[in-house]
């Protein structure tokens, strides 16, 4: 299902959301050059609430994956409006996958390993220096000199910027989101 940007799922999803077990929702505007994730947070905040709620109506039950930028700020929005509904928050949860995919292939691209054998475990937020890959516990990132690491994890914080500005402000990542949330 597609909406237009004035069309309200709560009107328009019921027989797509109607006994969905999980709903992942990768919806937003994408950043532009120089625009920081706060920028898009009104934006993208109301483009989640509008399927959200749908999801709220048509599917309570139902697991939420947000793939929605700024993810940090959304998904605890989203969760308040959840709870407020008498719904268990803790069904929606925030898709930041991608950030492990970057980490994994920066990996691969210093040391060769196989790929299909790295991973790299990343926690905290999807913005920025809240981005914390864990690369010692990877056999495969181990190896990496402990002087490579700090720019390492700048490479991995800073790659969404990266696509944003090699496409000109006219998209983000959004294969990548398709494949993190596969």
């Amino acid at each position: 299902y597609a909406f237009d940007k004035d069309d309200k799922a709560i009107d328009k999803a019921e027989e797509c959301l109607t006994g969905c077990h999980l709903v992942l929702v990768p919806a937003g505007v994408p950043r532009k050059p120089g625009q920081d994730r706060k920028d898009l947070l009104g934006i993208n905040a109301g483009i989640a609430k509008n399927i959200v709620e749908a999801c709220a109506k048509f599917c309570p039950d139902a697991v939420i994956g947000l793939i929605v930028n700024p993810v940090n700020s959304v998904v605890p929005a989203m969760c308040e409006m959840w709870k407020k509904k008498g719904l268990n928050p803790a069904k929606i949860c925030g898709v930041t996958s991608l950030d492990i995919l970057r980490a994994n292939k920066f990996v691969y691209e210093l040391t060769g390993a196989p790929i299909g054998g790295i991973e790299i475990p990343v926690i905290g937020g999807h913005a920025g220096a809240t981005i914390l890959p864990l690369f010692s516990q990877d056999k495969a990132a181990a190896t990496i000199a402990a002087d490579k690491i700090p720019e390492l994890d700048k490479k991995v914080q800073d790659a969404g910027t990266v696509v944003v500005s090699a496409k000109g402000g006219k998209g983000s990542a959004t294969l990548s989101m398709a494949c993190a949330a596969s």
